[in-house]
C-alpha cells in the first residue's frame, strides 16, 4: 500500500494549523507506520513557499514523504475529470492542482490522505480519500 499525502494535510503541519494540527499529524504518523508515503511535484510546490528556504529536503526526509512525479496517464485523468467539472457548470481557476493530485493518487498510490471538500470523491470515485479531520476507526484506515 501506499499514500499520496495532499497539499491540505502539509499545510496543516506546516502552519501549526490550530483547527487540525492535531488531526493531521496523527495521521501522519499512522500512515507511516502503515505504508510508504508519496507526495506530487503539485502538492511539493504548493508547501515550499511556507517552508524556510533550503529546508523542502529536510521537511521530505523527517516525514519520510517520497517525491514521485506525475505521468502523462495522470495528467490526462486530471485533464478528463476537469473537463467533467467544466461540464457540470464549474468554474476555470484554482481547481486544476486539485485535479492533479487526486489523479496522481488515484494512479500512483493506493490512497489520498487530504481533507476532502467533497469533489476528490465527487470526480475521483475510485480513488480512497482519507481524511484526517473525520473521525476514523484505526482499522478501517488500515483496510483503506
Amino acid at each position: 500500500m501506499v499514500t499520496a499525502i495532499d497539499t491540505s494535510v502539509l499545510l496543516d503541519v506546516l502552519l501549526d494549523d490550530a483547527q487540525h494540527v492535531s488531526a493531521s499529524i496523527a495521521a501522519l504518523h499512522l500512515a507511516a507506520a502503515q505504508c510508504p508515503l508519496i507526495i506530487s511535484e503539485v502538492a511539493l510546490a504548493e508547501m515550499v513557499p511556507v517552508l524556510p528556504r533550503g529546508e523542502t529536503d529536510r521537511f521530505l526526509n523527517d516525514w519520510n514523504l517520497r517525491f514521485v512525479p506525475a505521468t502523462q496517464p495522470v495528467a490526462t485523468l486530471a485533464g478528463e475529470m476537469f473537463r467533467t467539472f467544466l461540464q457540470r457548470g464549474g468554474k476555470r481557476g484554482r481547481v486544476v492542482p486539485d485535479f492533479l493530485i487526486a489523479a496522481h493518487a488515484q494512479l500512483l498510490a493506493d490512497r489520498l490522505l487530504a481533507r476532502d471538500r467533497g469533489y476528490y470523491r465527487d470526480y475521483f470515485s475510485q480513488l480512497t480519500v482519507w481524511d484526517p479531520s473525520k473521525p476514523v476507526d484505526t482499522r478501517e484506515a488500515e483496510s483503506s
